[in-house]
């Protein structure tokens, strides 16, 4: 899955907001969330707990992985709870 797009289109910042998900900023991509759509089946945290971590407030952390393995992870997500803009 390429949560890079929404219906094939690349996302910008401002359809991802109005949809309701949340930015966590980083200096070279920006990762974005919605609880709202979110399954939890945890491929994010499985797949780099230095980025994504439940319990820590923020609990995404761009800038604790390299932009291509974040990449990687949030393509994991099956629900497209999970995008991402790189910078």
């Amino acid at each position: 899955m390429d949560n890079g797009k929404i219906n094939g289109k690349t996302v910008t910042e401002s359809e991802l907001l109005a949809l309701g998900y949340r930015k966590y900023q980083g200096q070279n991509m920006d990762i974005y969330y919605a609880k709202d759509i979110c399954g939890h089946i945890g491929n994010c945290v499985k797949g780099n707990p230095e980025v994504f971590e439940v319990g820590r407030r923020p609990w995404v952390i761009a800038d604790n992985g390299e932009v291509l393995e974040n990449i990687k992870v949030v393509d994991t997500c099956p629900t497209g709870a999970l995008k991402y803009i790189r910078r």
